[in-house]
């Protein structure tokens, strides 16, 4: 058994209620619920044809790739400070 707390947090993502269920804060939990809302929101106003699924899977893919640039720029930052340091 772990000795980690596990929080439980309601939260409402595109008009349906979840149960998120982890160990960050319930404030980040819905922090974290919150943006994935707003991007689904975003994303169904400009296709508003979309199914759930699909609107899932895209908002996903934009997501990650928000990620994948944020994570680029923090190397290129990195490089940047150890260039400097050097």
């Amino acid at each position: 058994m772990s000795d980690i707390q596990k929080n439980r947090t309601s939260v409402d993502i595109y008009g349906t209620q979840y149960i998120i269920i982890g160990t960050e804060s319930p404030g980040h939990i819905r922090l974290v619920a919150s943006m994935v809302d707003e991007k689904m929101r975003e994303i169904s106003s400009k296709n508003p044809s979309l199914d759930s699924s699909k609107l899932a899977v895209l908002t996903a893919v934009n997501i990650v790739n928000d990620y994948i640039k944020a994570m680029d720029r923090i190397e290129q930052l990195e490089n940047e400070l150890k260039r400097v340091k050097d």
